[in-house]
């Protein structure tokens, strides 16, 4: 179960992460707590598998190269090569959708040449090839969501 703080973490700093030295201590502040307990409640939502990463998302192609890469993965192979995917510091997340090409997910690297060898690696160690699709046209989807607090 979720303490307030939990929800509070969750709903108000999807966005607006405080750009700061110290955005745990300015968090903590803004909502009455101590720097550590904002420091352990993160930890405790990790650990449970409700965030899996706090950081900037940044626009594709603004910083470096990025792709969305389709596989197409046997569904009994699908939780070990997910796995194997998400171990890439570059993936940013990757998903399951309905289709033959059942696995996608996103890439970012430093340049296109980094892009390409990642891609590879990926190719030889997954066993399954990859299809990149290139941004034809830029949407944004707010993917943040609200919380109800006084559950």
């Amino acid at each position: 179960m979720l303490s307030s703080l939990h929800k509070q973490l969750l709903n108000n700093y999807q966005q607006d992460f405080p750009l700061s030295p110290t955005p745990y201590l300015d968090i903590a502040e803004q909502l009455g707590v101590t720097e550590d307990e904002v420091l352990a409640a993160f930890q405790v939502l990790s650990e449970q598998q409700m965030i899996s990463r706090i950081g900037p998302v940044i626009a594709p192609n603004k910083v470096g190269s990025s792709a969305l890469v389709a596989m197409a993965v046997p569904e009994v192979e699908l939780p070990r090569v997910a796995e194997q995917i998400s171990r890439y510091s570059e993936v940013n997340h990757n998903y399951e959708r309905e289709n033959r090409f059942n696995l996608w997910f996103v890439l970012i690297a430093n340049d296109e040449r980094h892009l390409q060898a990642v891609i590879e690696d990926i190719e030889q160690q997954t066993g399954f090839n990859a299809m990149l699709l290139p941004m034809l046209a830029d949407y944004y989807i707010n993917l943040g969501f609200e919380l109800n607090l006084n559950d």
